[in-house]
């Protein structure tokens, strides 16, 4: 798949390469910054070795990825990453070094790749967040994202109970499209009135 490059006011947005696997490493090894993600942090550099090689590489082969390494445009070395998923979801993801917090750099990353999305086709966006972090609802927010509804989850592998709020984004102009599969799985769901 063609993944193109990206640049914006700050930062560049790549696919990730072999070259970044200690990057990748600082990412995702970091305790506090994988808090609210579903993984255990990596411990080794082999980590992310294998998360490179059966994740990242191997979806850059498929037909459609979005998965970007977001670098400061001065060095072009990763310091997070913004993905959306392919399946009906089209869930976004991200995750960024904690240094790098609060400065808008997520929402900065997230903007452009919408608008690829846009360009692509593709219909929607979803995000969830984990309740307990709020932070990263404001960053969805900040996209023009929508509160639809909370739902629980036993998540895994790290195997506790969540509640989660989903938020969504129409791009193709169907305003009154929600997506349901979050809710209509879980046992738990209900919508918040002060989000």
């Amino acid at each position: 798949m063609n993944t193109p490059t990206f640049l914006t006011e700050r930062l560049l947005l790549r696919k990730f390469s072999k070259g970044d696997l200690v990057a990748l490493y600082e990412i995702y090894s970091d305790i506090e910054v994988n808090e609210f993600l579903p993984w255990f942090p990596m411990k080794t550099i082999e980590d992310a070795v294998t998360f490179y090689e059966t994740k990242l590489e191997y979806g850059y082969h498929q037909e459609i990825a979005y998965n970007y390494a977001i670098c400061l445009k001065e060095d072009n070395r990763p310091i997070g990453y913004v993905n959306v998923g392919t399946g009906d979801s089209y869930d976004l993801g991200y995750g960024l070094r904690k240094e790098f917090w609060h400065k808008g750099i997520v929402a900065e990353a997230c903007k452009v790749i919408i608008e690829q999305l846009e360009t692509d086709g593709i219909p929607y966006i979803t995000a969830t967040h984990d309740i307990n972090n709020p932070q990263s609802g404001e960053v969805m927010k900040r996209l023009g994202m929508s509160y639809q509804y909370s739902y629980q989850e036993q998540w895994q592998p790290k195997d506790f109970l969540v509640t989660f709020r989903m938020y969504q984004l129409n791009l193709d102009g169907n305003d009154g499209r929600v997506y349901t599969k979050y809710w209509d799985v879980s046992a738990v769901h209900f919508v918040e009135t002060i989000i």
